[in-house]
């Protein structure tokens, strides 16, 4: 079977990655395993630009179709903050508690309002022969004042989706799967990797 390469060390996105990309006719490989230490530092300005730089630069080292993504929250009133810096907001040495405190702090004067949202994805796919392909999702919400819920990961106890009147850490990973904006993202990457499965055979 052929091999893919998930180009992350975050545990809870391999989790998510591994449980999206089941179904692909590859067999998923981590950095570790295929002995892969570099850390590609994020130094774009957008979610598609580091989604690809990690992308090629892995996918490169390795030789092998790649996947990476790169993914944040968009808030409104603070002009699209914290964006591509979602997971460094703050700086180093803060835990998802912290940055999501943090959050609520720079939005403390907006009490009472109706904090509109999104979390984007971009899923960026690199083949050594065809170059990077991107696939982008996106799920709109509200942001809460105050975290509910254990489920998920980073800002999903502040991210209120109405159509469920739940936010997403009080949503399953199931269903969490088919609503968000890397479950929608990977999807669309999945066809494409499928695509190339069959090419590949055939």
């Amino acid at each position: 079977m052929q091999k893919l390469l998930v180009g992350t060390r975050n545990d809870s996105k391999m989790a998510e990655l591994k449980d999206l990309l089941r179904e692909l006719p590859f067999e998923l490989v981590f950095l570790d395993q295929v002995g892969i230490t570099q850390e590609v530092e994020e130094t774009e300005d957008t979610f598609e630009g580091n989604a690809v730089l990690k992308a090629e630069c892995y996918g490169r080292i390795a030789n092998m179709i790649t996947v990476a993504d790169d993914s944040g929250i968009e808030v409104d009133a603070l002009n699209g903050e914290p964006g591509v810096l979602s997971a460094r907001y703050g700086g180093e040495g803060l835990n998802d508690k912290d940055r999501n405190d943090l959050l609520l702090e720079n939005l403390s004067e907006f009490e009472g309002t109706g904090l509109s949202a999104r979390f984007k994805c971009v899923v960026a796919v690199y083949h050594p022969e065809d170059g990077a392909e991107v696939f982008e999702g996106k799920i709109e919400g509200i942001i809460t004042h105050e975290p509910r819920g254990e489920n998920g990961f980073g800002y999903d106890p502040l991210f209120f989706y109405p159509q469920r009147r739940k936010t997403l850490a009080e949503i399953s990973a199931k269903e969490k799967h088919v609503i968000s904006h890397r479950g929608k993202a990977v999807r669309k990457a999945a066809k494409y990797l499928y695509s190339v499965s069959v090419r590949t055979r055939g």
